[in-house]
């Protein structure tokens, strides 16, 4: 199979926000206690309770943003529960997810010392469901006033004398569903109410966060951008994909046939329809893109693994969940006007997590990888590039076969990411290369798996990494690179030196 496409190297189409790459993290399963935090007694190396491993890792990727607690556990999350001596915390049954025992002994200062090792920005989800007005406005105050007030002294005996930098807020979670179950027209009501409480102190300044459509649910987002556009600084949107059409019964993450490895990848293509029309809806009510289109529970779901307890969501992750995160991105790249930020679910040990735990151990999947090829992107100018990309045929459905997107960083240099479906034959990708300047060279990296549910495990952490790449070589202004089967390639053209 033969790809064909150009790319125009002297077009640029602005920029990809680093936050497209941010991620997830709820009181869900193993993914903050496990996953995160340890405690400052655990034989786990850890700062501050935080084990070091998992945020070595994640800072190898250049983690931008983390969300956190929630999730359908924001809306029942009460912030003052966990704050204060940790032994005297409220203990609480986490309803959503496993029934287990929260000691909320990872809370709001925790949080953001997680944040400050790894160096990204915090996004904080508020209580809308079960909390108040004036709970929500009182942690806006403990985060981020300075000065004299209630709020602030009880920080500051609880450690923290200085407020924090606050950027991302959001006023509610899933609130048509396991955050309400409300209407459009009233969360919209709610919305105007409680965002005027999230309020700006001296320096810091917040973005607020309105809680938009479950996947294509059109008419919530219609409700929100007419009844309280002006008020948001971003709506949201979640997207899970499933291999079956059932929630009962969603597929396995491993030992899964050819059809659902199609149906998989199909399944994740739906993205760039329901941001399309997502947004052609904003753009009635927001033609500057003012308000931005935030994705922030995106990924892969399958049923759980044998003998973990269902509550948790602990799923295996395969080189099929590296195409799709690939694919993913190459959508949001193509909506980078609107699209400014999205946060996969979730991080660690909880659906298409980037790590996995056990004990002392650590595994890194291939999403993981797939967020360390694709970090060259981060807040770099998108190229105009079009691809004549072949099919991928299974029985008498077909989808793209290759899939791309291409930036220009700061220091010039090109990277070109290139995604091949097909996990029988090879695809040779001939991509003429307009407005190139300057003598330069290429390197690259590619993922490949070995079959079609390839992935990393304890015994074998290291089955799925990166490797270098030399199928490649350049005729005139053509660059022609042939694609495994099944695989993710990363190129880069080195920026031409200077005189």
């Amino acid at each position: 199979m033969t790809a064909k496409g150009i790319l125009n190297l002297d077009i640029s189409r602005g920029k990809i926000d680093r936050n497209v790459y941010g991620h997830f993290s709820e009181h869900l399963g193993r993914c903050i206690y496990e996953g995160f935090w340890v405690g400052e007694d655990s034989a786990i190396p850890n700062v501050n309770g935080i084990r070091s491993d998992v945020v070595e890792a994640l800072k190898r990727i250049r983690i931008p943003v983390l969300r956190w607690p929630g999730g359908c556990f924001a809306d029942e999350y009460h912030w003052k529960d966990g704050i204060g001596l940790p032994e005297k915390r409220k203990r609480m049954i986490n309803t959503h997810w496993g029934g287990v025992v929260e000691n909320n002994h990872f809370g709001t200062h925790e949080f953001m010392e997680l944040c400050r090792q790894l160096g990204c920005e915090p996004y904080i989800n508020g209580n809308v469901g079960s909390g108040t007005v004036q709970e929500m406005a009182e942690w806006v105050e403990y985060l981020t006033f300075e000065g004299v007030s209630p709020m602030a002294e009880l920080r500051a005996a609880n450690g923290r004398e200085e407020p924090w930098k606050v950027k991302y807020f959001g006023v509610g979670n899933e609130n048509w569903g396991c955050g309400g179950n409300m209407r459009p027209e009233y969360y919209a009501d709610l919305y105007r109410r409680y965002q005027t409480y999230v309020r700006n102190y001296g320096g810091n300044r917040i973005e607020r966060i309105a809680c938009g459509a479950n996947s294509d649910d059109y008419r919530w987002t219609e409700v929100l951008m007419r009844e309280a556009g002006r008020y948001m600084d971003a709506l949201t949107l979640h997207y899970y994909t499933l291999p079956r059409d059932s929630w009962q019964d969603k597929g396995d993450a491993t030992g899964f046939d050819e059809a659902e490895w199609f149906s998989t990848l199909q399944k994740s293509l739906r993205m760039e329809e329901l941001i399309s029309r997502h947004s052609t809806i904003m753009d009635q009510y927001d033609p500057e893109a003012r308000v931005a289109l935030i994705v922030d529970e995106w990924g892969t779901w399958y049923n759980v693994e044998p003998g973990s307890n269902p509550g948790f969501l602990y799923q295996q992750n395969t080189i099929r969940d590296a195409l799709v995160a690939s694919l993913t991105f190459h959508i949001f790249h193509e909506h980078n006007r609107r699209v400014r930020m999205a946060n996969i679910a979730q991080t660690v040990n909880v659906l298409q997590a980037v790590v996995l735990t056990e004990g002392e151990k650590v595994v890194l999947t291939p999403t993981y990888h797939v967020f360390d090829l694709y970090k060259v992107h981060q807040d770099a100018e998108r190229l105009d590039l079009r691809l004549d990309s072949g099919s991928y045929r299974f029985g008498e459905e077909e989808i793209p076969a290759v899939s791309g997107t291409a930036t220009r960083d700061k220091d010039g240099h090109v990277h070109l990411s290139l995604c091949h479906v097909d996990p029988h034959a090879s695809a040779e990708t001939r991509l003429t290369l307009r407005g190139l300047q300057g003598d330069g060279s290429w390197s690259g990296l590619v993922l490949a798996g070995d079959s079609i549910d390839a992935h990393n495990t304890f015994e074998q952490p290291e089955r799925l990494r990166p490797e270098a790449f030399e199928d490649f070589r350049e005729e005139g202004e053509e660059l022609i690179v042939t694609l495994p089967p099944m695989s993710i390639v990363t190129l880069k053209r080195s920026a031409p030196a200077q005189a």
